[in-house]
């Protein structure tokens, strides 16, 4: 149900950002989200899509996800909602998209989609991080500036999430010794790599399809990084078709025996998911250390 006061407030931001009058006819929320309320908001000037949370848990967050937006928007690639407009009410804070009909995939669908992203991935910057820190799920995400991947890698993420972890107890010494004894086996492990621009969280649940069968990106955690680590990603919960891999590697071929090093890259998502869900992801965690 969408709150009164929401309501209004959306109302109030979608005619001043769009100099119109509008009014909300309808609302249809949408089911799945763990960290956002989100739903069709039905209006006078047509459909939009609206998510909102408690403003106090998450401050910035749609500000954030506003600004990854624009990032992967510019590079052209692949389809990304517009935002319409971000604003607050009393309790919440909420962002308005372009609302996008989902459908069928398209014939070639996986083959486009690892093509685009293969194109994503070219546009490069010059350090790895971004310029602002953002989201990734509910956790904050640091993207402090650094020259060198792997010490991005470790001190932006692995050690940003062991230390969530080690204040919630849900990892011990022992485990914190075998990550030091991995970060001496990084410059061995990691090729080297130049600073992609990222979606930052892309599992399955974070494209769609589009009302022309092709992929949308949606709630990005983008970065300047390493490609492969977004790759592995999408390979660490059942993975895309093999077309998708295939046509990116076409387009963008990877370094020799990246499935070697894959489940290096995906410890970061795993030590997100133990911070956001609990111990039972530990063990992919523990076999990776075990076994490098």
């Amino acid at each position: 149900m969408l709150p009164e006061d929401l309501k209004l407030r959306c109302e109030h931001v979608l005619s001043e950002k769009l100099s119109i009058s509008i009014q909300v006819n309808g609302f249809s929320p949408t089911t799945g989200g763990c960290i956002n309320s989100s739903g069709k908001l039905d209006t006078n000037q047509g459909v939009f899509f609206l998510k909102w949370n408690d403003k106090s848990k998450f401050p910035k967050m749609f500000e954030m996800e506003a600004r990854g937006l624009g990032l992967l928007s510019e590079a052209g690639e692949l389809r990304i909602p517009s935002v319409i407009v971000i604003g607050e009410s009393k309790t919440e804070s909420f962002i308005i998209l372009e609302h996008i009909e989902s459908s069928d995939k398209a014939t070639g669908f996986w083959e486009e989609f690892g093509s685009s992203l293969a194109r994503l991935h070219e546009h490069q910057g010059e350090q790895f991080g971004l310029d602002h820190n953002n989201y990734i799920g509910s956790l904050p995400q640091s993207n402090t500036f650094h020259e060198d991947w792997i010490e991005f890698f470790i001190v932006e993420r692995l050690e940003k999430q062991i230390e969530i972890a080690v204040n919630d107890s849900a990892v011990d010494r022992s485990l914190i010794k075998k990550f030091n004894n991995l970060y001496k086996k990084l410059p061995e492990i990691f090729p080297k790599a130049k600073p992609s621009l990222l979606h930052g969280d892309l599992w399955s649940g974070n494209y769609m399809v589009d009302e022309k069968g092709q992929a949308c990106l949606i709630d990005p955690a983008v970065y300047y990084g390493n490609r492969e680590i977004e790759i592995s990603f999408t390979q660490l919960f059942g993975g895309y078709e093999k077309q998708f891999y295939d046509s990116y590697e076409a387009g963008f071929p990877l370094e020799n025996n990246f499935a070697e090093r894959a489940p290096v890259y995906n410890l970061y998502p795993l030590l997100v998911h133990v911070n956001l869900f609990g111990s039972g992801y530990l063990a992919g965690i523990k076999s990776t250390l075990n076994k490098f």
